[in-house]
């Protein structure tokens, strides 16, 4: 299993420090970009499952450059 956390830069060090002591958890630091675009990607992919159940509708690849 995967979790992103949102840690205090002030506490940062503690909780890792704490992870990396613990032999069943590998932690990983990754820059504050790298967080928003996971996060924005777990988004993406879960849209795509909610239309894939008929859930919500899409916008079309024309209504897309239509924006631009």
């Amino acid at each position: 299993m995967k979790v992103l956390l949102d840690i205090k830069d002030s506490k940062a060090d503690f909780v890792m420090e704490l992870l990396e002591n613990l032999t069943f958890v590998k932690a990983e630091a990754i820059s504050t970009s790298k967080a928003r675009f996971l996060k924005d990607f777990k988004a993406a992919i879960d849209e795509v499952e909610l239309a894939k159940q008929g859930k919500v509708k899409l916008k079309t690849a024309e209504q897309l450059f239509d924006e631009l």
